[in-house]
């Protein structure tokens, strides 16, 4: 496997529908707004749902969520400590920080490709652990291209989640979904940081196909099964390592522009992807 050699820069488009995408804590779990009153989607939330597609795809992964761990350990310490490439470096002397990245690097696709901070205090009198290492790939908070309508709906649980519990069965709740809406996320892969974590031409692809299938097998109360929909994947390559144009540049190339005043549906929206000289995107529809 050859570290990847050339720059690559990707965007997608994706549709919401009855659904609450990303859920605001500090709100009420309200779907995510800015201040314009547009829908947003954190970095950090698309990178959860690209490492449980990973994980579907039976590659290695180090930040595993609760609910999806596929290996016996409770915590990123003890599946750090269970490699045993990772626990050889940690008796290393000398550049013991590079090896650890390095061997970080070698073990987890999520760690090569978005970095990581291993960040681990001394037990006994063993020492701590703090490396940080940048991965290529960056990604932007995804944004609606409208301002989203917010539904509310109250809502009861039948049963007591106790015995002898003073309050009513009929306790009351919140539900919130985005009723409809179209979000782009931008995204980079940058080949110097390649280098430096060792990612491929293989582990390009594969991020590439976890975004084609973002949303497969991540059904919930909040996003039920068909709800949210990759519409559109833009992937383009560029011909050297630094890249013949400057990602922002790369980025404006897709236009979507709703053609009624309250967009109701992927209807509603025109997309268009321009071209540069020397420069052709990939573009795929959403499985």
């Amino acid at each position: 496997m050859t570290v990847l050699d050339h720059k690559i820069d990707f965007a997608v488009v994706f549709s919401v529908t009855k659904a609450n995408p990303n859920g605001d804590p500090l709100n009420g779990n309200r779907p995510r707004q800015n201040y314009d009153g547009h829908g947003e989607v954190s970095d950090v939330a698309i990178k959860r749902k690209i490492r449980n597609r990973l994980q579907d795809m039976e590659e290695s992964v180090f930040v595993q969520s609760a609910d999806r761990t596929t290996d016996p350990f409770n915590s990123l310490r003890e599946r750090a400590e269970g490699s045993d490439l990772y626990a050889q470096a940690l008796k290393e002397k000398n550049n013991q920080a590079e090896k650890l990245a390095e061997v970080a690097c070698q073990e987890w696709i999520d760690v090569r490709s978005f970095g990581q901070v291993l960040a681990f205090k001394g037990a006994g009198k063993s020492k701590g652990v703090s490396v940080g290492i940048r991965g290529p790939v960056s990604i932007h908070t995804a944004t609606s291209v409208s301002p989203i309508d917010i539904t509310s709906m109250q809502i009861t649980k039948s049963v007591n989640s106790e015995s002898g519990s003073e309050r009513g069965s009929d306790t009351m709740g919140m539900k919130h979904r985005v009723d409809f809406g179209l979000y782009v996320f931008k995204g980079s892969i940058n080949t110097q940081l390649a280098e430096k974590t060792g990612f491929t031409h293989e582990d390009a692809q594969k991020i590439k196909s976890a975004l084609i299938t973002l949303f497969e097998n991540d059904v919930s109360s909040a996003r039920p099964d068909g709800s949210m929909e990759v519409q559109k994947v833009c992937w383009w390559t560029h011909n050297s390592k630094l890249g013949q144009y400057s990602s922002a540049k790369v980025h404006r190339l897709l236009e979507v522009k709703a053609e009624v005043d309250e967009p109701k549906s992927i209807e509603d929206y025109t997309i268009v992807v321009n071209e540069l000289e020397g420069l052709q995107a990939e573009v795929v529809s959403g499985l």
